[in-house]
């Protein structure tokens, strides 16, 4: 994911989010997700709202994903999946929710898509930051994430972090959205000069056909997308500086603001899956670390 841009209805909006399922993915998802067009009720004006009482009475949840490996999308057999739609499942069917289904939407369209109700809840592993803050309110993180590069075998130009991008003039690129953008500019880097391509796959071809010299993004997916290949590598996790000092994301689930009380039961059946190591056993096949897993708030991560 990456975060921290703004509003995820601009063109920056914040996030490393992007979609990266195949067409033969998303030949799937037109019959998964067509429940989306439709609207879910608005939520009553009880304190906390009603949601929680409502899914528990349909017996289903409708989860906003983005189509991006391995965080949430549909896979070749159409399956939903990711790690977030994994951990869904879980805590919902503690919550007497047996069933889930996906609203597949762009990345840039999660908040929005929530806000104007054509799903229940984001499961997206979306970065919690204090623009999102403003508008949904969120589960605390069920991951931390560093950043890495895709670099050339060898790292030939020594790049480990933005600094060194920016001093050594290195070619540079990230994701469409991604918070890397911020954390590039942040560090100096001419934002007009950064290649922008749609996802880890695309910067990954861009390392290796040797249009940019790095691709930025997230431990996680650098580490994972460079796996097959024979020319590139992914660089050591770093923190990347804001405002001078080292910062690292938590991604987690959203929801509309009024639903506190199904945040609330969703955040005690998540400090459960923590406390029993379950929480781990669902993430990791998708490729996450003990280094990932938190004990990060949201509301710390709202703070800045």
């Amino acid at each position: 994911m990456a975060p921290p841009l703004g509003n995820d209805t601009e063109k920056r909006g914040p996030s490393r989010r992007s979609l990266l399922a195949g067409a033969s993915v998303f030949g799937t998802v037109g019959a998964l997700g067509a429940a989306g067009c439709s609207r879910v009720a608005t939520a009553a004006g009880t304190d906390g709202g009603d949601l929680l009482d409502r899914l528990k009475a349909q017996g289903v949840v409708r989860l906003g994903i983005a189509g991006e490996v391995p965080f949430g999308y549909i896979d070749r057999n159409g399956e939903l999946t990711g790690e977030a739609p994994e951990l869904a499942k879980a805590v919902f069917k503690r919550l007497g929710v047996d069933r889930v289904q996906p609203v597949p939407t762009e990345f840039g369209s999660l908040i929005p898509g929530l806000n104007s109700q054509q799903f229940d809840v984001v499961s997206a592993g979306m970065y919690i930051n204090p623009e999102r803050c403003e508008q949904v309110i969120f589960a605390d993180p069920d991951y931390r994430m560093l950043d890495a590069f895709i670099v050339r075998k060898g790292n030939p130009k020594g790049l480990h972090d933005y600094d060194d991008v920016v001093r050594k003039k290195a070619k540079f690129a990230t994701g469409t959205g991604y918070a890397e953008i911020q954390y590039a500019v942040e560090a100096g880097y001419k934002e007009s000069d950064i290649l922008i391509v749609p996802d880890q796959v695309a910067g990954l071809n861009a390392v290796e056909a040797g249009r940019v010299d790095a691709f930025a993004g997230t431990a996680l997916t650098t580490r994972e997308v460079v796996k097959k290949s024979g020319k590139a590598e992914s660089t050591r996790p770093f923190a990347p500086l804001v405002k001078g000092k080292p910062h690292v994301d938590g991604g987690g689930f959203a929801f509309r603001s009024p639903e506190t009380r199904l945040r609330d039961a969703f955040n005690v059946e998540l400090r459960k899956l923590k406390d029993s190591g379950e929480l781990f056993r669902i993430l990791r096949p998708f490729g996450f670390t003990q280094a990932e897993m938190t004990d990060m708030t949201a509301k710390e991560l709202c703070r800045g």
